[in-house]
C-alpha cells in the first residue's frame, strides 16, 4: 500500500485535525495555528520574556545589587575587623616577649664588656645574666612560626631576622669565654641583635588602627631611648678599667645621648597622657636622672680628647644610669598597658560596629526585598488575574464547542458574563479582554450550530440516496430471481457489486457527518463470512486471497463496522499494489482475540508516512467534511473513527514483499462463540434453523468447484475461501460417458454461498420446499464457476476422477476471489 502526494497532503492536514480535536474544533484550531503563524515574524525580531520571568527580574536586580552591597561592606568590615584583631593579639604576645629579649641583651652586652675589659674581674653577674638571655630567648623562639599573616607589615621578617641573628648568641658567647673575641667585635654582635629586637618594636608600632598605631609609635620611641642609655653604658664598662675614654668611644657616646634626648623631647613627652607625662617628669626631676645627666654633660664637654674615667664616676653612673632605665621601663609599661587596652577598645568598638552594620544591612536588605516582592506580587496577581481570563477563554471555548457537537444548548451570557473590573489600566484591558470572549463564544456557537446543521443536512442527503441504493438492490435482487440467462446474469452480478460499493461510499458519508451505518445483525456471523462479504464490497476482488485459522465468529454488533474496515482496506491495498499481485488476507485467533492480516506487495510508504497513518489510527480526527474536500484518503479516516468506536487496533507496518502490512486486531469482547442453534458439521445446517433476517447482500465470491467438506462448512483452497452448501452433493459414481452427450449444466442455489446467519427467508409467494430456492447466488465468482463448468461439460473426453474426489480444476489467478 502506498500514499499519493494528495494523501500525504491529506495526512498532514489530519494532524491539524487532531489538534483540532483536542481544542473541540477543527477550524479553531486552525485559526489558532494561523494566529501562531502571523506572530512568528514578530517573535524573530524580538524577543518575548514571559511575565514571570520580568517580574522576577524586577525583584532580583534591586536585591541582589542591595544584598552585593551589603555583602561587600560586611565583607570589608569583617575583613578589617580580623586584621586589627590579630594585630591586637600579635602585639600583646610578641611585645613583651621581644622587650625581655631586648632588655636581657643589653644587660648581658654591658656585662660582657666589662668582662673583656677586666678578665680577671668575676664573671658571676655575666653567667646568671645569660641564663636570663636564654630564658627569654626561648620565649621568643617558638613566634617564628606564629601565623602573622593577619599581622603587621614586617613583622614576619623581624622576627625572623632576630631568631637568625640570635642563633650565633652561643658562639660569640663562646668567643667570649676563650678570649678570642675583643671588646669591639662583642659590641657589634650584641648591637646587631639589639637592633633587631627594635626591628620587632618598629613592627609591632605599625597597625591598621590609626590610634593604636600612634601609641605603638610612643612605645618604640621610647625603647629607643632606653637602647641609647644602654649603648652609652655598655660604651663606658669598657673604658672603665682603663680610666680613659677614646675619641671613637666619645663620638658613640655623644651619638646616643643625643638620640635619647630627642627622642625624649620631641617624639615621646608630647604624645604622652596626663598619668605618663606625671611619671615623665617624676623621673626627669628624679636625682639619678639629674646625676647622669651631669655626667653625660662633662663627657660631652671633654671636647674629643682623652676624657679621664674615675672609679668614683664609675659608680656614680651605675647608680644614675640602673635608676634611669628603672624609670624608662616603668614609663614604658604603663603605656604599654595604654596602647594595649586602647587596642582592645579598638578591637572591642570595631567588632560593635561590624554586628550592628551587618544587622541593619541585613534588615535593610530584607525590608527591599519583601517589600519589593510584596510590589512584584500585587502586579504579577493584577496581571495573572488578566492572563487567567485570556486562558479561561482558550479553555471555555473548546469546551462550549464539544458541548455544541454534543448537542447541547449554550448560552453566551452564562458562559461568559459581563464583568464591570477597575477603572485602571488592568481593568481596561479585563473588560476587552471579557468583550473578546463573549464574541468568541458567541462565533463559536453560530459555528458550531452550522456544522451541526451541515452534518445534518449531508446524513439526510446520505440516508434518502441509500434508499434509492436499497430500493436499487432489491429490484437487482428480483431482477436475479426472474433470469436464468449466464450473459444477463453476469450483468446483474457486476451491477449488484457496482452497488454495494455504491453503498459502502455513502455509508462513508454518514460516518464522517457524525453518523453510524444501518447494517445490522442479530445473531453472530463467522469471521470467514464477515471476510467475503468485506471482498465483495472491493472493486478488484479477484486478486483477494482469504485464508482464515479456524472457525471464529464476530459478534453480531460488530459484524458490519468490521466489514466496512475491511472492505475499505482491503480496497485501498487493490488499489496501491499493481496487477495481477495478490492481497493475502490471513485471520487467526490471538490471545486477545482475533487478528487480520492484510497484506500487499505494492510499493509501500515510509517510515515517517507509517507514523502518521498509525497516529491518526490510535486518535481518529473530529471530521468536518467541508475541510476534507480535497482528501482522497476518506477511506482511513472512515477505518479511523469505526476502530475506535469498536475498539479494535489497527496498524501499519512495512511488509516483506515491499509493501504493507495492516493488522486487525478484534478484541475478545467482540469474538463470540459458535451460536447454538448452529447445526453441527456432520449433519449440516438445517433451512429450519436458519435466522430469518432481512435479506443481505453478499456479494463475495463462491467457490470456483462447489468444494465442500463433508461437515458442510467451508473450506479453503489455494488460499481462497469456499463456501459452504446446504445440501451435500455426493460425487459422481464415474466418468461421464462421451457418447450420452454433454453432461447436464449446473444448477445455481440460491444463497449456497452464505452461511445460515446471513441468508434471508423464502419469498412468500414462492412454493415451499425443504432446501433453500434455487436462485443464483449474487456472486461475480458464481458466475465464474457456471461458465467453468459448462465448458468442463462441453468438452470432449473429460477425465474422470474417482469416487470421492474433486473433479473442479484448480483455479486460475484470474478466478481468485
Amino acid at each position: 500500500m502506498r500514499l499519493t502526494s494528495d494523501e500525504e497532503s491529506g495526512l498532514r492536514v489530519s494532524g491539524s485535525n487532531r489538534d483540532g480535536r483536542r481544542g473541540g474544533n477543527s477550524a479553531w484550531a486552525g485559526r489558532r495555528q494561523k494566529r501562531a503563524t502571523d506572530e512568528r515574524p514578530w517573535a524573530a525580531g524580538e524577543r518575548r520574556l514571559p511575565l514571570r520571568t520580568v517580574l522576577l527580574v524586577l525583584l532580583l536586580v534591586p536585591s541582589v545589587a542591595l544584598v552585593a552591597l551589603w555583602g561587600l561592606a560586611t565583607y570589608e568590615l569583617g575583613n578589617e575587623y580580623r586584621v586589627q584583631a590579630a594585630q591586637h593579639d600579635l602585639k600583646t604576645t610578641v611585645a613583651p616577649r621581644n622587650a625581655d629579649l631586648f632588655n636581657a641583651l643589653q644587660r648581658e652586652r654591658r656585662l660582657t664588656q666589662e668582662a673583656l675589659a677586666a678578665p680577671e674581674a668575676s664573671r658571676t653577674a655575666l653567667t646568671r645574666q645569660r641564663t636570663a638571655t636564654d630564658r627569654a630567648l626561648r620565649a621568643f623562639e617558638p613566634l617564628a612560626s606564629a601565623d602573622t599573616s593577619d599581622g603587621q607589615q614586617g613583622l614576619a621578617a623581624a622576627i625572623s631576622r632576630t631568631v637568625r641573628v640570635t642563633d650565633r648568641l652561643a658562639q660569640e658567647r663562646r668567643a667570649v669565654d676563650a678570649g678570642t673575641a675583643d671588646e669591639e667585635r662583642a659590641f657589634t654582635y650584641y648591637t646587631e641583635a639589639i637592633g633587631a629586637g627594635t626591628e620587632v618594636f618598629a613592627a609591632i608600632s605599625r597597625g591598621a588602627n590609626g590610634e593604636v598605631t600612634g601609641l605603638s609609635q610612643v612605645l618604640f620611641d621610647l625603647n629607643g631611648a632606653v637602647d641609647m642609655i644602654h649603648r652609652e653604658d655598655a660604651v663606658l664598662a669598657r673604658n672603665w678599667p682603663s680610666g680613659r675614654l677614646s675619641d671613637e668611644d666619645h663620638d658613640l657616646i655623644t651619638d646616643a645621648v643625643g638620640t635619647h634626648e630627642y627622642l625624649l623631647k620631641s617624639r615621646v613627652a608630647p604624645n604622652l597622657d596626663a598619668e605618663e607625662s606625671r611619671l615623665y617628669t617624676a623621673m626627669t626631676r628624679s636625682e639619678e636622672w639629674r646625676t647622669r645627666v651631669e655626667l653625660e654633660e662633662r663627657l660631652q664637654a671633654s671636647g674629643g680628647e682623652g676624657v679621664v674615667l674615675s672609679p668614683a664616676r664609675a659608680k656614680e653612673w651605675r647608680t644614675a644610669a640602673d635608676a634611669s632605665t628603672a624609670r624608662l621601663e616603668e614609663l614604658i609599661g604603663v603605656h604599654s598597658q595604654v596602647s594595649d587596652a586602647a587596642g582592645a577598645a579598638a578591637v572591642r568598638e570595631l567588632k560593635l560596629y561590624l554586628y550592628s552594620v551587618a544587622a541593619l544591612g541585613l534588615i535593610a536588605v530584607l525590608l527591599v526585598v519583601l517589600m519589593t516582592w510584596r510590589l512584584t506580587t500585587v502586579l504579577r496577581r493584577r496581571v495573572l488575574a488578566v492572563h487567567d481570563q485570556a486562558q479561561d477563554l482558550e479553555q471555555r471555548l473548546p469546551r462550549v464547542v464539544t458541548r455544541l457537537e454534543q448537542g447541547e444548548d449554550v448560552d453566551v451570557d452564562a458562559e461568559v458574563p459581563e464583568l464591570s473590573p477597575a477603572s485602571d489600566e488592568f481593568g481596561e484591558l479585563s473588560r476587552a479582554l471579557n468583550l473578546a470572549s463573549r464574541t468568541a463564544v458567541h462565533t463559536a456557537v453560530r459555528q458550531a450550530e452550522q456544522h451541526r446543521g451541515f452534518e445534518r443536512l449531508l446524513q439526510r442527503i446520505a440516508r434518502r440516496t441509500q434508499l434509492l441504493i436499497g430500493l436499487q438492490l432489491k429490484k437487482l435482487d428480483e431482477l436475479e430471481r426472474r433470469h436464468e440467462d449466464p450473459q444477463l446474469l453476469e450483468g446483474l452480478f457486476d451491477l449488484d457489486h457496482l452497488t454495494a460499493r455504491l453503498r459502502r461510499y455513502e455509508e462513508n458519508l454518514v460516518i464522517l457527518a457524525g453518523g453510524q451505518p444501518r447494517r445490522r445483525w442479530r445473531k453472530p456471523v463467522p469471521l470467514l463470512d464477515v471476510l467475503r462479504a468485506a471482498q465483495g464490497e472491493v472493486q478488484d476482488y479477484r486478486r483477494v486471497e482469504i485464508d482464515v485459522e479456524g472457525r471464529p465468529w464476530i459478534s453480531e454488533r460488530a459484524v458490519g463496522p468490521l466489514i466496512h474496515i475491511l472492505a475499505e482496506l482491503m480496497e485501498n491495498a487493490t488499489a496501491f499494489s499493481k496487477p495481477p499481485a495478490p492481497v493475502e488476507i490471513k485471520a487467526a485467533p490471538v490471545s486477545r482475540g482475533v487478528a487480520v492480516e492484510i497484506e500487499d506487495r505494492g510499493l509501500g510508504m515510509e517510515a515517517e508516512q507509517y507514523e502518521a497513518v498509525n497516529a491518526l489510527m490510535q486518535e481518529p480526527p473530529q471530521m468536518d467534511v467541508m475541510t476534507r474536500a480535497d482528501d482522497v484518503r476518506l477511506g482511513l479516516y472512515v477505518v479511523a473513527r469505526l476502530s475506535a468506536s469498536l475498539g479494535l487496533q489497527v496498524e501499519l507496518r512495512p511488509s516483506a514483499f515491499g509493501g504493507t502490512r495492516v493488522i486487525v486486531l478484534v478484541p475478545q469482547d467482540l469474538v463470540a462463540e459458535r451460536p447454538r442453534s448452529v447445526p453441527d458439521a456432520a449433519a449440516g445446517p438445517s433451512p429450519d434453523d436458519a435466522p430469518r433476517l432481512p435479506p443481505r447482500r453478499h456479494t463475495g465470491p463462491r467457490p470456483v468447484d462447489g468444494s465442500r467438506r463433508a461437515d458442510g462448512l467451508p473450506v479453503r483452497s489455494r488460499g481462497q475461501a469456499m463456501a459452504d452448501v446446504t445440501a451435500p452433493v455426493p460425487p459422481p459414481a464415474g466418468p461421464p460417458d462421451p457418447q450420452d452427450g454433454p453432461a447436464p449444466l449446473p444448477r445455481r442455489t440460491r444463497q449456497a454461498s452464505l452461511v445460515a446467519e446471513l441468508r434471508a427467508p423464502a419469498p412468500q409467494d414462492s412454493p415451499a420446499a425443504p432446501a433453500p430456492s434455487s436462485a443464483p447466488a449474487r456472486s461475480g465468482a458464481t458466475i465464474g464457476a457456471f461458465q467453468r463448468q459448462s465448458r468442463k461439460n462441453r468438452a470432449a473426453g473429460a477425465r474422470p476422477s474417482a469416487p470421492g474426489t474433486d473433479q473442479s480444476e484448480p483455479p486460475t489467478r484470474e478466478d481468485r476471489g
